[in-house]
This record gives C-alpha cells, structure tokens and sequence, in this order.
C-alpha cells in the first residue's frame, strides 16, 4: 500500500462528516490535485466517545462509495503502542506508531554501540544536498543522539513487528509518531532517527517529527516562522539523503501533527513543497468537531442551545478536559468569556468567536481550544447532540467543506 504524494489527515469524532470532508478533497481533485484521505482517530478518543474503528471504517467506506472517490482512502489508528494496537487491527490500514513517551530511555549499551559503529561513516564534514552549510559529526554526536532516540525506534520496531504478525508486510501504511515531546528535534537528529528506523526495518512511509515552535490544538502556529521553514526544508532534504542512504521507502514523507490551522506557516509548507518536490501529510483532527460546533449555532434553535450547553459544562470541567492535552494547548483563563455571557449570544455571535478568522474581532483563541478539548461533554449528550448532527446536517456540512478546502488545502497544496 502506497500513500501517495499528498494526504491528510481527516479526524472526525463522531463519524458523521466523512462526506462533507471528501467534498472539500473532491474540489481539489476536480483542479487536478489529488489528496489522498485518511481518517484518523485515536484509542483515547474511541475511549471518550464510546466507539470503534468499525465505525470509522463504515463512515469512510460509505463517503468514498456515495461519492465515487477514485483514489486511495485510509483509516488511521491514531498514535497507538503495544498497550492499544490490538483495538485497531481488523479496521485499520494505517498505523501512527507513537514513541514519543520512549524517548530519553536508554538502549543497551551493545545496541547502542552497534548504532554508533554502524554510522560512524558519517563522522566528518557531512554535505547533505540540499542543506547550504556542511554538518559537523563526530561519535561523541551519534551515542548521544541514539542514548536519547534508539531506545524510541527500537519500540516503534515492536509495535511494527506485531502488525506485521496480524496483518502481514505490505497490507498497511506506517506513520512514526516522535513530535508529542518537549523539544524539537534538530535535522541532524532526525538523519539518525531514520537510520535507526530502518536498521529496525520499519517501511515508514511518514515521520512526525516535533518541530520548533508551538502546535496547539486547532489554533494558528506559535514560533518564529522563518525558523519553521528552514528547519522544515531541512528536514525535506534529511530525509531525500536517508533515503538514498538506507534503503528507505522512496515516498517516506514528513508528518505535520496538529497541523490544522498553521495558517502562519502554511506559505512556508506550500513553497517548500514546490520547490523541492515533495510530499507531505497534513494531520487536521479535532477540526471537524468544532466546524460542528460551528454549524450546530449557525443554525440556531436547538443547535445553538447545544453549542452554548457545552461550552458551559466544558468551562466548569476545565481542569478535567484541559489536562490531557496540557501540553498541546496555551488558554488564558481570563479571557475565557463567562458561560452566562455566551448564553445572551446569537447564532452569528457564537459562530465568530469559534471561527478561526483572525480578521473577525471576535474570534477567541482561548474559547476554540477550550471547545476543542471539549468533545466529551458532547459524546456525554448521546443521541441527543448525534440526532442534531443529522438534524443540521447541510449547515455543518457547509462548514466542514469550507474548512477543508478554503483554510487548509488552498493554502498548502496549490
């Protein structure tokens, strides 16, 4: 299974927008730009919600027959290890084997000597075409990039191997998951990530890496953005040489994790894709969810009286909700608005505060990310909150294409 040059990332926590999302992927193809689907969603997020991939499979499989998709689509078990991967065997073609929590742990030491003895051919002045100014190795550099990331890669090959085993080589896409971490990690870093990605025998078709700067959920980029492009053109051009140099899959492609509404360094994805004729994968999850939040006030009536009971039960559960995601989010409390302010709101008014429209005043970062950890507080409503989905359903659906194609694929992939 080949991903393609382009694919993103498509999260749907209730798996009631697949349609609406391959619409917004649909508009690109009709310009002959083909966007591979992958519907991603993770075993925490199965947990909180009450669903299975079965579901997801479903939606997926339905949207790209209803709407005579005629490339390849994916379902992603998101961020997944030993502990959880089992859950996702039967419905999922690809895998995003997450390792991050392993980074820091030491390897053995003969594993770590062998790394080092394996790619002391790079000591010296190291050109990497592609990267203006030669890089400076020495084995002091290697041992300490595989005391801090061996021991990772090593546990992303058990996770492989146990796929392998159920699903049998070649039947699945592998995604290698580093970026949910404190600190980025440097070009340099990722060229010994990779050899150790293949020294396991990974065929990682995309690695996540962490970038610098700040990727919150569902708001724009926090950083320095000329910093952004140039490490992530390195790291295109890390990667071109890894491939050559390890025998690696030749369409291995950076991961961009939480990369809905980069809007800052969307410019900088877009030109260094062109220029260097690469691919990328773009991971947009908790989107969709609030572009429902979004549709469900628009409409107004029972819609916008759901939109308002959960951001008030969300405000009160802020410790509860926010503390998964405590390193993914930045909320000022204090400019979280008062719940029985947002219950004087109208449909446009709650709309424009959760619409990522930075040119509307009054559009409120602190009040998105709160509502896109809010998510349970919906599941929690049952079939209530399900049954408005489908009341409002061309409403939303108007929204999430939007959101799709307008905000994201318009700004990176033309």
């Amino acid at each position: 299974m080949e991903l393609g040059k382009y694919s993103m990332g498509i999260g749907d926590r209730f798996s009631h927008q697949a349609k609406a999302q391959l619409s917004g992927i649909k508009k690109a193809e009709a310009e002959g730009i083909v966007i591979i689907p992958v519907w991603n969603k993770s075993f925490r997020e199965h947990q909180i919600i009450k669903s299975n991939p079965d579901e997801t499979r479903a939606q997926a499989d339905e949207a790209v027959a209803s709407l005579n998709w005629g490339h390849g689509h994916f379902v992603d078990a998101d961020h997944v290890g030993l502990k959880t991967i089992d859950h996702f065997l039967n419905s999922c073609d690809f895998f995003t084997l997450d390792v991050a929590d392993f980074i820091g742990k030491k390897a053995e030491d003969k594993n770590l000597n062998e790394f080092v003895e394996n790619n002391k051919k790079f000591c010296g002045s190291l050109n990497i075409p592609g990267i203006e100014k030669p890089f400076e190795i020495t084995q002091d550099i290697i041992k300490t990039i595989a005391e801090k990331f061996l021991f990772a890669i090593e546990e992303a090959g058990r996770i492989y191997r146990r796929l392998a085993e159920a699903k049998g080589n070649g039947n699945f896409v592998v995604e290698v998951s580093m970026d949910e971490t404190d600190y980025p990690q440097s070009p340099i870093e990722l060229l010994f990530i990779l050899s150790a990605i293949a020294k396991e025998n990974i065929p990682a078709q995309t690695i996540a890496p962490k970038f610098s700067g700040r990727f919150n959920k569902g708001v724009d980029y926090v950083g320095t953005v000329e910093d952004f492009e140039k490490e992530f053109e390195q790291d295109i051009a890390v990667i071109k040489f890894a491939v050559e140099k390890f025998a690696l899959p030749k369409n291995l492609k950076l991961s961009v994790h939480s990369g809905s509404d980069k809007f800052a360094i969307y410019g900088s994805i877009n030109r260094a894709l062109k220029k260097h004729n690469a691919g990328v994968h773009l991971k947009t999850a908790g989107t969709t969810w609030l572009e429902e939040l979004i549709g469900l006030a628009s409409a107004g009536g029972e819609g916008l009286q759901i939109a308002k009971e959960v951001y008030r039960k969300a405000y009160n559960r802020y410790d509860e909700l926010c503390g998964p995601y405590k390193t993914v989010i930045d909320i000022d409390t204090k400019k979280l608005p008062d719940p029985d302010e947002v219950d004087k709101w109208n449909e446009e008014k709650y709309a424009s505060v959760l619409r990522h429209d930075q040119s509307n005043a009054n559009y409120n970062p602190n009040f998105r990310q709160l509502l896109h950890v809010g998510y349970k507080v919906a599941a929690e409503m049952g079939e209530r909150y399900l049954n408005a989905l489908s009341k409002y359903e061309e409403t939303i659906a108007k929204n999430v294409i939007e959101n799709v194609f307008d905000r994201h694929i318009k700004k990176i992939f033309y």
